[in-house]
């Protein structure tokens, strides 16, 4: 979160007269170079001389607070945020930056009180629902903090912290069948970041346990199950024989194959059309299915193995990196089927 606020304040730009500008602009290259660095303290030297000049600049405070929050000057960031949330012109990071220094504190209380402003200013924001989830979860509402990021995806489903904090969640419910669901729809929506690799891992131990036992069985029976989780997983259930010794990369392969072959030949696909299954559906007709399979599991399996894969099989391989170099997979809205 912080590389990404990071990223996004060193392209915000000031106002005011011309010369104003052009000074702000050359502290504000400077102090973003610094908190790179992570030389905060200096960074907020910087931004304090800038404020100096253009004191009602919202973007420059905000620079400023998030600094100081870097800098673990908390109480700082605090006095310079709390004023923004109240104008007119507070967009959502606004919030978002006040709110991490109230958890830094634990002043959860507070935090709880902004969030619900923030939702009533921004009712679909998915960044304001992910933080008032996460907000939830360190005062131990794991309960009501679900939740919140099921809103947040039904508001904002293309916005992926709240599938990778509500695959966490089912985890740790044992509800498999959400975990998978949700940890793919967060890997393609977040390919490449550290907490890449840590839902792969999810993903393949949650298949891992939905085919063991009477596990697929129990959660088609489960009342909990929304419809189209239940056509999820009758459809998964065709496939229990292929994975009686266990699950490994090439029954997981055939399995999830299986799966979108026959979620096509049914109904399913009016009664429940998903960007998801849309997408494997194009990727097996383009030969690269496999490909993206290895992707999700190979190096989570063996890594060696998936390097060996790799050297056999350039084309699928460069195929599927070429696909998902070039796409951005988004979710339209509409598509969300789960119960609460």
């Amino acid at each position: 979160m912080k590389n990404v606020l990071i990223a996004f304040v060193a392209l915000l730009l000031f106002h005011g007269s011309y010369g104003q500008q052009t000074t702000a602009q050359q502290l504000q290259e400077t102090a973003m170079s610094m908190m790179r660095q992570g030389d905060f303290t200096n960074a907020v030297t910087v931004l304090e001389k800038a404020v100096a000049k253009d004191p009602q600049n919202l973007e420059l405070l905000k620079n400023l607070s998030y600094a100081n929050y870097l800098k673990r000057d908390f109480a700082k960031a605090i006095e310079v945020a709390k004023p923004l949330v109240q104008r007119p012109d507070a967009d959502e990071q606004t919030f978002q930056i006040l709110g991490m220094s109230y958890k830094s504190i634990a002043a959860y209380k507070d935090c709880g009180k902004l969030y619900k402003e923030a939702i009533k200013k921004f009712p679909n924001s998915g960044v304001i629902y992910n933080e008032y989830g996460e907000l939830l979860e360190m005062d131990n509402s794991l309960g009501d903090a679900i939740v919140k990021w099921e809103k947040g995806i039904v508001s904002d489903p293309n916005y992926s912290s709240n599938y990778y904090n509500a695959a966490r969640y089912y985890a740790k419910k044992a509800e498999w069948i959400r975990v998978i669901l949700y940890g793919e729809l967060f890997l393609n929506l977040e390919s490449f970041t550290p907490r890449t690799e840590d839902v792969k891992k999810g993903l393949l131990f949650a298949y891992q346990n939905l085919f063991k036992g009477s596990t697929l069985q129990d959660a088609i029976a489960a009342k909990s199950a929304s419809g189209f989780e239940k056509e999820v997983l009758n459809t998964y259930a065709k496939t229990m024989a292929l994975a009686k010794d266990g699950v490994n990369i090439d029954n997981l392969v055939t399995i999830r194959t299986r799966f979108i072959l026959e979620w096509f030949q049914g109904n399913n696909k009016q009664q429940y059309p998903f960007r998801l299954f849309e997408q494997e559906q194009y990727l097996l007709r383009e030969g690269i299915f496999e490909a993206y399979n290895q992707w999700l599991f190979g190096g989570v399996i063996n890594a060696d193995a998936y390097q060996i894969w790799q050297n056999n099989h350039p084309k699928e391989y460069n195929g599927f990196k070429s696909f998902q170099e070039g796409r951005v997979f988004k979710l339209p809205a509409g598509q969300y089927y789960m119960s609460h």
